[in-house]
Order: C-alpha cells, then sequence, then structure tokens
C-alpha cells in the first residue's frame, strides 16, 4: 500500500483585483472524488497545506446545483466528514518527494491565493515533476505551477500540456471581470500549453508523468489516469 500526497489551499478567502476577498477553500468534489478512487484501490493519503492549516471547504461547493443535485451534494459532504486526513494535515514545508507514490493537487480558488505564490509547494512540484512520479493537478489547482520556476526564472512545467480551469469557465461563473488574474492567461504566459476543453465537460490532459484537469467533473477522471500510472 502505498502513501498519495494531497497538497491543497489553507486560504479560505481569495483577493479579488479591487482588494476585496471572495470566501473560497478547495472544492469539495475534486477532493472527495479521487480521495475515494484511491482509498478504494488500497493508497493511503495524505493531506499537506502550507503551515499545517487545516483546508477549509469553498461552502459553494458544498451546494446542491455545485453537485447535480441535493442526494450528491450530501454524499459528497458526508465523504469529507469521514475524511480524517484533512484535519490531521502536515506542514507542507516538512514534505519529503520521497516518502510519497504519488502527488496530487485539487482545485478551488484557494490555490490562487496561496499555492500560486508558494515555494516550498513549487520545490515540491518541480521534483515530482523531475523524479517522474505521477502527478495530478486538477482545476485552479495548476495554480501552484505557477510557483515552480527554476533558479534562471523559468517555469518547470513550460512546454507541458495541461487542462486548468478556463477563461471561458471562468467568466461562465462570473468572476473573470473581477479576478485579478486569470488561470489560463497566467499559465500561458509561462510557457504552459493549455489544452481547452468544452466548459464544464471532463477534460484530462496526459503529458509524461503529469496528469491534470480542467474543472470539478475532470476530478474523478484524472483519479482513474494517475491510478493507470501507479499501476
Amino acid at each position: 500500500m502505498s502513501k498519495i500526497l494531497f497538497v491543497m489551499t489553507g486560504a479560505d478567502q481569495w483577493t479579488l483585483a479591487d482588494g476585496t476577498k471572495h470566501p473560497t477553500g478547495f472544492w469539495a468534489e475534486e477532493a472527495a472524488a479521487p480521495y475515494e478512487a484511491f482509498r478504494a484501490a488500497g493508497h493511503d493519503v495524505v493531506v499537506a497545506t502550507p503551515g499545517g492549516v487545516v483546508p477549509p471547504v469553498d461552502k459553494g461547493s458544498l451546494a446542491a446545483e455545485a453537485n447535480g443535485g441535493q442526494e450528491n451534494a450530501d454524499r459528497i459532504a458526508a465523504l469529507l466528514d469521514t475524511m480524517t486526513e484533512l484535519r490531521e494535515p502536515v506542514r507542507l514545508e516538512d514534505v519529503r518527494v520521497d516518502d510519497y507514490a504519488a502527488l496530487f493537487y485539487p482545485g478551488g480558488h484557494g490555490p490562487m491565493e496561496d499555492l500560486a505564490v508558494d515555494a516550498d509547494s513549487g520545490r515540491l512540484l518541480t521534483l515530482a515533476l523531475n523524479s517522474g512520479k505521477p502527478l495530478g493537478v486538477v482545476c485552479h489547482g495548476p495554480a501552484a505551477l505557477l510557483a515552480a520556476t527554476g533558479d534562471d526564472g523559468a517555469n518547470a512545467f513550460a512546454g507541458y500540456r495541461v487542462a486548468a480551469f478556463t477563461n471561458t469557465e471562468e467568466t461562465l461563473g462570473g468572476l473573470a471581470d473581477k479576478a485579478e488574474w486569470l488561470l489560463q492567461d497566467r499559465l500561458t504566459e509561462a510557457g504552459v500549453d493549455v489544452q481547452v476543453g468544452e466548459p464544464w465537460a471532463p477534460n484530462v490532459v496526459v503529458d509524461r508523468n503529469l496528469v491534470t484537469g480542467q474543472n470539478p467533473a475532470s476530478s474523478a477522471p484524472l483519479a482513474v489516469e494517475l491510478l493507470k500510472k501507479l499501476g
């Protein structure tokens, strides 16, 4: 039985362009669906956050309309309640990549606030990428890739094909015109090749050991692809 590291946001607010704070955290389905798949396959999960704070869930991600109805919303909320790992995170600063078989980054707007500029996370991502370990990142999770820069300032993921939350989806979600920056734009500026799929539809991109998903609907199929790489 191997261990999979979930690197999660510790931010419960996202700073918008005008300086106001938008309530956020991690997106429930993006943590719950892969967790369910990894545990069913016999793997252990360890959660890490900046400073070891308990990762906050985005309350909006628990709403019925975000989960295709109340029944599924209740199921995901109940699953989160069973995830004791969420209540006992380790400090991201103390993580050793060698201790884990794979790394996974859920999304939500939280990573736009903290992981996008977290040097410890950027270092882990670079080490994981170079090690060949399976690395999964979904939705707004790819914001963390922006912190994975070398001494020369180049992004470690430049030239990689990835899926990430798109400008169109941010616009449809009503926050594009309020955001200080958009994920798709910033990744593109860093040299990352963003593969844009249909809004809200599953879109999983596999490039070498990197497996990425565009949105919440991509989290479960992403987990399937990551498990394939774990054998």
